[in-house]
């Protein structure tokens, strides 16, 4: 089964790392995910731009397209992670590591995904 892991932080805080608080923090990260490669479980993973660079879609009687955040929230998504795990206890304990390896007190969102494609060109 493929897991979603969404990344959720304040994106101001985020956004405003010193260069080495940065590095830091995608090393911690670096390590968790150069274990996942090692067992051939970690897809792609993307961190995403601030939420004032987001475009919204809104159901409605018409399409609404709408500049910004897709919710109010005090955390925006800020990336995420495809993992490859047997079982959901899997997932979560590959998000504690990831949690654990992150600076801010966001958090991280799981969840199976049913439809996934692989392949296309990505760059």
């Amino acid at each position: 089964m493929l897991y979603a892991i969404l990344c959720y932080n304040d994106e101001d805080m985020v956004f405003s790392w010193t260069q080495e608080q940065e590095a830091k923090v995608m090393d911690d990260l670096g390590k968790v995910q150069d274990k996942l490669i090692a067992q051939d479980r970690l897809g792609p993973v993307a961190r995403l731009l601030p939420t004032t660079a987001a475009t919204t879609l809104r159901k409605g009687g018409e399409a609404m397209v709408i500049d910004g955040p897709f919710a109010e929230t005090k955390e925006q998504l800020l990336g995420f992670y495809i993992i490859e795990c047997e079982t959901l206890e899997q997932a979560i304990e590959d998000a504690k590591e990831l949690l654990h390896a992150n600076a801010g007190v966001g958090g991280y969102e799981i969840r199976p995904l049913l439809v996934f494609r692989p392949g296309g060109k990505v760059a």
